[in-house]
């Protein structure tokens, strides 16, 4: 699977994507000026980069998403298990929950999960 990965300020930008696709590119250019104060060129720049690592696309002046936000976070959450716990849910879970006690009906639900899941 391809690397995806947003640095700070490319996250907000893909948020204002994601929340709005499909955006014309004239839009876009205009709302990044009003909340980021960012010229044309920078706009264009960023998306620019962002196509190029196939999470957007800019077609015919109409910029559409080719990962969806819950697909790209789902990447993320993945990859970092698999970097962080060497692929090991359970000690993600051990380290994550850190001595706390689950409640009932969180346990449930992760039970539930695992069953759907196997």
């Amino acid at each position: 699977m391809k690397e995806y990965r947003l640095a700070e300020t490319e996250a907000r930008f893909a948020e204002l994507i994601w929340q709005r696709e499909p955006i014309s590119s004239p839009e876009l250019v205009r709302l990044c000026e009003k909340e980021f104060k960012w010229k044309k060129s920078t706009t264009y720049t960023v998306l620019k980069k962002l196509c190029d690592r196939g999470i957007f696309r800019n077609e015919k002046a109409v910029v559409t998403s080719l990962i969806s936000r819950e697909e790209f976070f789902s990447y993320k959450s993945r990859k970092f298990v698999e970097d962080s716990f060497g692929g090991s849910i359970p000690r993600f879970l051990a380290a994550f929950m850190g001595g706390k006690k689950l409640t009932a009906q969180e346990a449930e639900e992760i039970k539930k999960l695992i069953d759907d899941f196997t």
